[in-house]
C-alpha cells in the first residue's frame, strides 16, 4: 500500500498516512450512524484522518478534534482543508480530555476507541495507540468512561464503538453507574468477534 492513501467517504475526500489508523468496518459503523443536527458541539476523541469529525462539521455548530497521535492531528487538519472545513473544526493533540478546559461541555461525544486486548503493552510505534487496549482491551475505554459524564451537556450523548473481545456489556454497566444510561445501537458480526456501536444518554 502506497501512502498517503486516498479514501472515498460521501463527498469527502480524505488522505490517510502510515502513522495514521486507516478508516475500517469500526469507524465506518460509527460513520454510518452519526446523527448530529445544527446546534450540536460536537467532541471527536481520537480522531485518526478526521473523517468523524469531517462528517460532523457539515452539520454541527461547533466540532472539537483530539488525538494523541500529533500524525493524526496533522493529516485531520490537512483533510479538513481540502474539504473546506477548517474553519468549523478546532484539532488538538491531547489524551483523551486532558487538553479540554474542565468546564468545557459537548452535546455529543464520539469514540472509536483502542479496544483490542494486548499482552504486551508496550507501544511501537505511534499508529498502534489506535488498537492497542492492554491486557483486557478495556484500558482507554475505563479511562474514558471515568472522565466522559464531565463533559456531557445535561440529555448529551455518548457514541462508542467497542467489540466482544473487550465486554461491552460491561461498558453499559460502567456508564450507568456514571449516569449514562446505553444500549447497543447497532452492530456487525465477523467470524471470532462482534463490533458494535453504544449509545448513551446522559440522565442527570
Amino acid at each position: 500500500m502506497s501512502y498517503p492513501k486516498k479514501i472515498f467517504y460521501k463527498d469527502l475526500i480524505l488522505y490517510v498516512d502510515e502513522n495514521v489508523y486507516h478508516p475500517a468496518e469500526d469507524t465506518y459503523l460509527l460513520a454510518e450512524n452519526l446523527n448530529v443536527e445544527k446546534n450540536d458541539v460536537v467532541l471527536d476523541v481520537g480522531t485518526g484522518c478526521g473523517i468523524i469529525a469531517l462528517l460532523s462539521a457539515k452539520k454541527a455548530k461547533e466540532v472539537v478534534a483530539i488525538d494523541i497521535n500529533p500524525y493524526a492531528v496533522k493529516c485531520a487538519k490537512k483533510n479538513a482543508k481540502l474539504n473546506n472545513l477548517s474553519d468549523k473544526i478546532e484539532f488538538i493533540i491531547g489524551d483523551l480530555f486532558q487538553p479540554l478546559r474542565k468546564k468545557k461541555k459537548f452535546t455529543k461525544i464520539f469514540f472509536n476507541p483502542p479496544y483490542l486486548p494486548i499482552e504486551n503493552e508496550k507501544k511501537d510505534d505511534w499508529i498502534e495507540y489506535a488498537w492497542r487496549g492492554g491486557i483486557t482491551g478495556r484500558k482507554i475505554i475505563k479511562r474514558f468512561i471515568t472522565d466522559v459524564h464531565n463533559h456531557l451537556k445535561r440529555g448529551g450523548k455518548i457514541f462508542l464503538v467497542q467489540s466482544s473481545l473487550s465486554s461491552f456489556e460491561k461498558t453499559i454497566q460502567e456508564l450507568k453507574e456514571k449516569g449514562i444510561i446505553s444500549h447497543v445501537l447497532a452492530k456487525r458480526e465477523f467470524m471470532f468477534e462482534t463490533i458494535v456501536l453504544i449509545k448513551g444518554k446522559m440522565s442527570i
